[in-house]
């Protein structure tokens, strides 16, 4: 396909990808846009002007401030919705190119927007689902020759975040404060933390589910799935190891999480899928799926410092996810768990097998063992104050087409 839009050969936002996010200029309040090139597409206008007849969606849907209500119309709905718009802009479709005064009212510049919070998240969970990162995290504060936990290889562990404190691309974070115990012989103090550190992870967002009760099987899975985000997931390592046992994180992570503000659909993924690796032990019934269930979405992590260096510090890919989308949103509900349009469901810290793909400094440093020498001579260990993290992600298909997600971006205030 081709758009009559000038679309840059790097852009995350081809004809192909049509991703989904809220948007508002000084003029207008937040609505439903779509992304194009370094364009918005603006759906409460293409509604106005009568390109969105015979779709289910009223304008109300779009003239919105969270992608909550299209997401609640369900799969089918929204995947005639983007092909709708990706209808519109194609080349070979004169309906919308040729009445200019309708172009300058539906297609906006994208840096004369300001990007909003895509969706009201209901309930967030944050999976454990790379095998590499498991294993470096085990080695580090457990046996090394026993990494993994007995469950890790037969369930998709993951617990219950905090919702309210996940925030979009672009809003700083202050470090958080907490109990601290940085000499084991000694009491806890209370203190700012002092090992901050990020977390690549990628997260996707539901349509509304099934019944309390009931379960949503892999087969089913892909059709309660609305699309994916970049998600950065901040931590406190310092605090979540005083306070983690036996319940697991707390303020160590409730501090906050940054998403990425346009949430590309499944249906633009398609041409990244790859097979996953061999699971091994078996998996229990429930958790098998057919056909290829991971992607190839290339990830990279920059710490951009104060004075503005961007220095690369992770280049990683979603592949390297040993349980899939699938087999989480399977396991979150095969005990009858409900899930609603719009939660969120994150995949946890992507690792590959080298150190230059691991998702974390606490993994980057080696526990803080491995300073690491930035662009400009500087060194961190984990994160400082003034320090930005910026994620992009981005595929590329076997015919070419670039799939992106844009970035995520989120910059850490002093206590």
């Amino acid at each position: 396909m081709k758009s009559w839009i000038d679309i840059a050969p790097d852009s995350d936002f081809s004809l192909a990808n049509i991703p989904f996010g809220i948007f508002k200029t000084e003029v207008n309040t937040a609505r439903v846009g779509c992304a194009i090139g370094d364009r918005v597409v603006d759906l409460k206008a293409l509604h106005v002007l009568g390109y969105l007849e015979n779709l289910p969606f009223e304008l109300a849907d779009l003239d919105c401030a969270s992608l909550n209500p299209i997401i609640a119309r369900g799969k089918g709905p929204c995947r005639e919705l983007r092909s709708r718009v990706q209808k519109l802009l194609r080349s070979d479709v004169p309906d919308l190119q040729r009445k200019e005064h309708h172009v300058a009212q539906a297609l906006l510049p994208l840096a004369e927007v300001t990007m909003c919070m895509p969706v009201e998240i209901g309930d967030y969970t944050d999976f454990y689902s790379s095998e590499q990162h498991a294993r470096n995290v085990g080695m580090m504060f457990r046996d090394p020759d026993n990494a993994l936990l007995p469950n890790w290889k037969h369930m998709p562990v993951a617990y219950h975040g905090r919702a309210s404190s996940v925030v979009v691309s672009g809003t700083p974070l202050r470090r958080p404060a907490g109990q601290l115990r940085p000499d084991p012989e000694q009491p806890p103090i209370y203190g700012a933390s002092r090992l901050l550190d990020f977390e690549l992870e990628m997260g996707f967002i539901t349509h509304p589910g099934k019944p309390l009760g009931e379960t949503i099987s892999t087969a089913e899975a892909e059709a309660f799935i609305f699309g994916l985000v970049l998600f950065n997931d901040w931590s406190a390592r310092d605090i979540q190891k005083w306070e983690y046992v036996p319940l697991g994180p707390f303020l160590g992570k409730n501090f906050g999480s940054s998403i990425s503000p346009w949430v590309v659909t499944l249906d633009a993924l398609n041409g990244l899928r790859v097979p996953g690796p061999n699971q091994d032990p078996k998996v229990l019934p429930y958790l098998e799926y057919e056909g290829n269930g991971h992607y190839n979405v290339a990830l990279e992590v920059d710490i951009v410092t104060p004075e503005g260096v961007a220095t690369t510090v992770s280049r990683s890919n979603l592949r390297h996810m040993y349980w899939n989308m699938q087999q989480q949103l399977a396991h979150h509900t095969v005990g009858g768990c409900n899930v609603r349009g719009g939660d969120l469901l994150a995949s946890g810290t992507i690792s590959g097998d080298d150190e230059g793909s691991y998702g974390s400094m606490l993994e980057i440093s080696w526990r803080g063992t491995k300073p690491v020498e930035l662009a400009d001579g500087s060194t961190r260990k984990f994160i400082a104050d003034g320090d930005s993290v910026v994620m992009r992600g981005c595929g590329v298909s076997a015919e070419g087409e670039r799939i992106g997600f844009g970035e995520v971006e989120g910059t850490i205030l002093a206590h």
